[in-house]
């Protein structure tokens, strides 16, 4: 009987352990990587001088480019990351996609968007849009 309850004590302790669901992103993960963008919604991006990019420094400081630059303080929390005082330069760019991708990243990231790095491929996702991006170091 005590082995019964033994055993049945360490399955619900490793259950526990177990995520069966996607496992979230970690900090560690990110930090320390620049990340640039290779499609939005399933487009690929036209190739530009400035490739559009995004980086994660220590503490989850973040930032980028797309047609603006971009910086905040992320918080990375179940798999989405918010940056909620998000700044950004304000010109116009001649390129039309970069200035909808200014638009997107910005929306993203102060709402918070849904995370995916799976090997070198980090996704930035919300119900409007999905930015692909690759690892480039």
């Amino acid at each position: 009987m005590k082995t019964l309850v033994a055993v049945t004590l360490l399955s619900m302790a490793l259950t526990g352990c177990v995520n069966p669901g996607k496992a979230s992103v970690q900090e560690e993960q990110l930090q320390q990587h620049r990340f640039v963008l290779q499609s939005i919604n399933g487009t690929a991006i036209a190739p530009v001088a400035t490739p559009p990019e995004i980086t994660f420094g220590e503490k989850m400081a973040v930032s980028g480019v797309m047609c603006n630059r971009f910086s905040g303080q992320g918080k990375l929390s179940d798999g989405e990351l918010k940056v909620k005082e998000l700044v950004m330069t304000r010109k116009l760019c001649t390129e039309p996609q970069l200035n909808e991708l200014d638009h997107a990243i910005g929306t993203m990231l102060r709402s918070g968007t849904q995370v995916d790095l799976t090997e070198d491929v980090l996704t930035l996702a919300t119900a409007e849009s999905t930015l692909v991006f690759k690892r480039a170091e």
